[in-house]
């Protein structure tokens, strides 16, 4: 039965991984797909008169109004994005896998087919459909990272794997931009991808749990093929599985405390209003503001930078998707630095008998500052209108964006208390899907008013993105603090 069991939890991660690399954050191929989108003529009635109708380069590289109506759409699904994790997260806890998934698959095929039934007639469809493909895929992604349950001591690496998978299935867009340039048809592939869903559908009920996977894994846990007709048995495990973490919990948190003091109870409220907290939202949002205003305005970009020749635009364009497929190769990068550090830091800690909650902290220092730095890199890269230059620009985008969303999750877990990480994550990303609504304002200010003059928009980032550098320097200082005095709180 052990190695049975074996056999089905190592296929689970096997399509689970590949669910994750070919389904959920397609639509960050939002680049590759416009570039068809546009060759279809979607939103062309938008152009003036005088660009022509036969939607060549001039055309395209003329029509600011078109280009707008596309940075609006991908606007609307970075902000769907963002905003419902926390109701996606509440969905996953409340109904468990089996119904999430199957909400999941709906939204997700329903999309599909949207698409695949769209014309240049109907492209306004292309603002329903494609928030639709977004939260489908988020969801896809929160019932799999439960995944790295099974597997003990290695969960942390299939997690960060997963989100990596997740950021890479943005080539999927690449392929149907490479099959549509060879004859095949955008409804042909769209279509494709809809009947999928009946693997998704199997996978639903023959490779995952009816409930969620609980951790640490009770002994002959069983789910999927291996359920058979041992419900009650199931159903009790996870019970006995949360006893099990709540009290492997318990004398975790009496260690992180100092010798003699009580740990104090917390609102959730009151981590929501620290320092610390308000510090990472400006972290996150700023970094996140420049990916999705590069993703979504990046046609128009190359277009610009190409003088409208359709062939350069296309070569960078599939470049850019190329890059975005190593994504799931850079993720774990940031996680093993933390953990590197974190065990550096351990043995300085037995020595000086600091705490294990600052230890936690301290190694997240380096990654932040990373971050913030290969996002400045990327931004300055990006800023500069020499087409040549962009190669470097997609590599450092990708390893910024891979760093960002593994840090984020990171440092909520090491910074706040377990029982309220999932509820940060979800408001976290739900503030900032706010700020992610500023990249539509940005990119009308320059075609419009600055007459294609990005200058001062870009300076006045870069500024910004300099001031994601005050969240790592603030939490070294909240180290040194605690180093010195063990009772500092933030």
């Amino acid at each position: 039965m052990a190695g049975q069991a074996l056999y089905l939890h190592v296929a689970t991660l096997l399509t689970g991984l590949l669910e994750c690399l070919g389904f959920a954050g397609v639509v960050f191929g939002w680049a590759s797909l416009v570039f068809v989108f546009k060759t279809e003529n979607y939103f062309k009635e938008l152009c003036e008169p005088n660009v022509g109708p036969t939607g060549n380069a001039t055309g395209q590289a003329a029509c600011r109004a078109q280009d707008e109506r596309f940075s609006l759409v991908f606007t609307l699904v970075s902000f769907v994005i963002n905003f419902m994790t926390f109701p996606t997260g509440y969905i996953f806890d409340r109904f468990k896998t089996t119904m999430t998934r199957l909400i999941a698959i709906f939204l997700y095929t329903s999309a599909t087919l949207t698409i695949a039934f769209t014309s240049a007639d109907t492209a306004v469809l292309l603002f329903l459909a494609m928030p639709m493909l977004s939260v489908g895929g988020i969801l896809f992604l929160i019932t799999n990272l439960q995944v790295g349950n099974l597997f003990g001591k290695h969960r942390s690496t299939i997690i960060t794997l997963y989100n990596g998978a997740f950021d890479s299935s943005s080539a999927v867009f690449l392929i149907i931009k490479l099959l549509y340039e060879q004859g095949i048809s955008l409804r042909a592939s769209f279509l494709f991808i809809s009947v999928c869903s009946t693997w998704h559908v199997g996978r639903t009920f023959l490779l995952m749990p009816r409930g969620h996977i609980p951790y640490p894994l009770p002994p002959d846990y069983r789910y999927g093929l291996c359920s058979g007709s041992g419900t009650k048995k199931k159903e009790k495990k996870p019970v006995e599985a949360q006893k099990m973490e709540q009290q492997s919990k318990e004398p975790l948190s009496s260690k992180e405390e100092t010798p003699g003091q009580q740990p104090e109870a917390r609102s959730f409220w009151s981590y929501v209003f620290s320092r610390r907290f308000a510090w990472h939202l400006v972290w996150l949002s700023m970094i996140q503001l420049w990916h999705y205003l590069f993703i979504g305005t990046l046609n128009s970009l190359l277009t610009t930078l190409a003088g409208g020749d359709r062939a350069v635009v296309s070569t960078y364009t599939n470049a850019f998707a190329v890059t975005q497929f190593f994504g799931v190769l850079f993720a774990p990068w940031n996680g093993l630095l933390m953990d590197q550090l974190k065990q550096k830091y351990q043995k300085e800690a037995r020595k000086t008998g600091s705490s294990a909650s600052m230890v936690a902290l301290c190694s997240t220092v380096p990654s932040l500052a990373l971050t913030s730095l290969l996002c400045l890199g990327f931004a300055l890269c990006a800023s500069v209108p020499v087409l040549p230059l962009q190669y470097l620009t997609f590599i450092l985008q990708v390893i910024s964006r891979s760093f960002l969303y593994g840090g984020n999750a990171a440092f909520l877990t090491i910074a706040f208390p377990s029982e309220h990480f999932g509820k940060l994550l979800g408001l976290v990303m739900a503030l900032s899907a706010f700020v992610s609504l500023l990249q539509f304002p940005i990119f009308t200010l320059i075609k419009g008013p600055l007459q294609g003059d990005p200058f001062y928009v870009i300076v006045t980032l870069v500024l910004v993105t300099l001031l994601t550098l005050v969240h790592p320097f603030l939490v070294y200082r909240e180290c040194k603090a605690q180093r010195e005095s063990p009772s500092a709180a933030f």
